[in-house]
């Protein structure tokens, strides 16, 4: 069998969410969700389900297929990834097949040691990532609908044809069956929040004092919000609501057995495609303006923010010598630094870090180097970490960790993954947070996690159901 094939089968397009509804019966769905881009950094949404092996790692021990295995997390996932390995076959969509799914923000501990890091919710997976040998592709950029298949795990030439024929038969079976309608989920008004506004604004002095100490330059501080859900609650019909009024290029909705995880992150953690290495760290927020002047006046504010742009630089530094480990030499250039982002809520100040990666490193030799990204952290990253966990007490979870696909062929693309909503057990859970340097002010920076929380509320206050997506 070639290392390189993969069966491809054009159909007629499709509506990606569409496609992710018609596929909700199956185990581990998973939709990575770019249909509404207002950057043009998403071309692409994928949908998988029914994958034919999962890793999952639980209280730092890896598993496969519920076995466990003996290696560490991340090499674990090295070699899984190794025996499926295919070559990049031109002219399709970076992602050919491979493993989708999240990297909580606790997982870091399997990298560095964390002092005070608090340890995860009980059953809250480390990492999990289903391994689909077929997918649904939809290229936005040309309005192409196609269905992938590797094969795998068949390993002779003839039955992996067999194979990737069959399950691209089955894709389109599912896809031909009348689509299930949405729920229509109660409006939620009632949430707990982790810290009261003087807890939170304790919390902003005490580190803006570690950063006066010389401890830190900046750190990241973030309150989690709890709500219980009603029987019956549809995570699904959240997420179509979510993505119809606060649109962003990496949104995602994952359905793990138990837990459900609804994304609409406007930031990208880590992409490679083809050994080209690609960061887009977000530091500095602005909420939208209520006229066009108003809103102009708040962008052009946050462009000006001594502050905001002190911290978007300090976190470029971070990246840049992150990714120098795994780089080759002087490849590193920032070709954006603090570029305006506009969303459906808020202004954000954005820089873009790029590099080559060097042999013989690979993509999880990437993650490893940089993760977590160093914009929900602070800097320097560890010492920033410690402070954190110390400060807010609560475990993140997926919050602030990564969500996305790793490829067969040896491609990824990982968000960051904020507004991020947890699903588990008739319960959900999310943060809000932001970047505290010596010039921040307790009071705003506060607001400033209500300004990103307030998307996710109006979400959960809207009733969902038919007609949100």
């Amino acid at each position: 069998m070639p290392e390189g094939f993969i069966q491809c089968s054009e159909i007629s397009p499709r509506e990606p969410f569409a496609v992710a509804r018609a596929l909700t019966g199956l185990q581990n769905l998973a939709f990575l969700d770019s249909g509404k881009d207002p950057s043009g950094l998403g071309r692409f949404s994928y949908v998988a389900a029914d994958p034919f092996g999962v890793f999952r790692v639980i209280d730092g021990q890896a598993f496969w297929n519920d076995t466990p295995l003996g290696e560490t997390p991340f090499e674990a996932l090295r070699i899984l990834l190794n025996r499926y390995h295919i070559k990049s076959q031109p002219g399709l969509p970076p992602f050919q097949t491979g493993a989708i799914g999240f990297f909580s923000y606790e997982a870091a501990r399997f990298i560095e040691k964390i002092p005070d890091m608090p340890a995860p919710e009980q059953n809250m997976p480390d990492m999990e990532l289903g391994f689909y040998d077929v997918a649904f592709i939809h290229d936005h950029a040309e309005n192409r609908s196609m269905i992938l298949s590797s094969g795998w795990p068949e390993t002779t030439e003839h039955r992996r044809k067999e194979r990737a024929e069959a399950r691209i038969n089955e894709m389109l079976m599912h896809l031909d069956q009348p689509t299930p309608p949405l729920m229509c989920n109660p409006p939620i008004e009632q949430w707990t929040h982790e810290f009261s506004q003087k807890g939170f604004e304790a919390a902003v002095s005490e580190t803006i004092e570690r950063i006066l100490a010389g401890d830190v330059f900046q750190a990241n501080l973030a309150q989690r919000f709890l709500t219980t859900l009603h029987a019956n609650f549809s995570s699904l019909s959240f997420y179509a609501t979510l993505r119809d009024i606060s649109p962003a290029p990496f949104g995602s909705y994952l359905a793990f057995g138990d837990l459900a995880i609804a994304s609409n992150s406007p930031e990208r953690f880590l992409t490679l495609i083809d050994r080209h290495i690609e960061a887009r760290p977000i530091k500095g927020t602005a909420p939208r303006g209520d006229t066009p002047e108003g809103d102009a006046a708040l962008a052009l504010a946050l462009t000006q923010s001594v502050k905001d742009r002190a911290e978007n630089t300090m976190i470029v530094d971070l990246l840049r010598n992150d990714l120098s480990r795994v780089a080759e030499l002087f490849s590193v250039k920032v070709p954006m630094l603090c570029g305006l982002e506009t969303y459906a809520s808020v202004h954000h100040l954005v820089s873009v870090v790029e590099a080559k990666l060097a042999e013989p490193h690979d993509a999880i030799d990437l993650i490893q180097a940089a993760f977590p990204c160093g914009s929900i952290t602070g800097a320097p990253k560890i010492k920033a970490m410690e402070i954190i966990g110390a400060l807010e007490r609560v475990p993140r979870g997926v919050y602030c960790g990564s969500i996305g696909w790793l490829g067969f062929n040896g491609n990824l693309d990982l968000s960051v993954a904020i507004r991020t909503v947890t699903f588990c057990k008739g319960k959900a859970t999310f943060h809000a947070g932001g970047g505290i340097t010596a010039l921040s002010n307790p009071q705003d920076e506060y607001q400033e996690t209500l300004v990103k929380a307030e998307r996710i509320f109006s979400a959960f206050r809207r009733p969902g159901g038919e007609g949100e997506a």
